[in-house]
């Protein structure tokens, strides 16, 4: 990709965080993660191991940040992404060590189906999401 290609697509996401909610940066996260797992399966076939490293690093730190952005205490959903989270960035290291891309695609396929359902989540649905999470932050303020 071109030094101009690159700096046009980091301006656009960087002018998407900027006004993004809540909901607009996690699905930022999602994206960012799985562009950086099918960078590694490309560099994986170029043999280009340090490229598979670096990218799969980025996709196991999103995976991370996405993890550490759950609200634990929303329950059951919350426990449940939380393991799955912890079993992508595994299963990335795992696919990082063996040069797997079907270890990448199992995770591929983990996440676009996460990244679907988050998708389909209404604004009406957001919006209570953002008044409830601002009461739990007045409550313990």
């Amino acid at each position: 990709m071109s030094y101009g290609i690159k700096a046009y697509k980091a301006v656009g996401i960087k002018d998407d965080l900027a006004v993004a909610d809540p909901h607009r940066v996690i699905q930022l996260l999602m994206l960012g993660a799985l562009e950086n797992m099918a960078k590694a399966k490309g560099c994986i076939e170029r043999k280009d191991y340090a490229g598979k490293s670096a990218a799969l690093s980025k996709a196991m730190t999103i995976i991370a940040a996405l993890q550490n952005s759950l609200d634990m205490d929303a329950g059951e959903i919350s426990d449940n992404l939380f393991a799955l989270y912890d079993f992508m960035q595994n299963h990335l290291i795992l696919a990082s060590r063996e040069k797997s891309i079907a270890k990448i695609d199992d995770v591929l396929e983990l996440l676009v189906t996460i990244k679907g359902a988050w998708d389909q989540i209404p604004v009406h649905a957001r919006q209570e999401g953002y008044e409830m999470q601002a009461q739990k932050q007045q409550r313990t303020a």
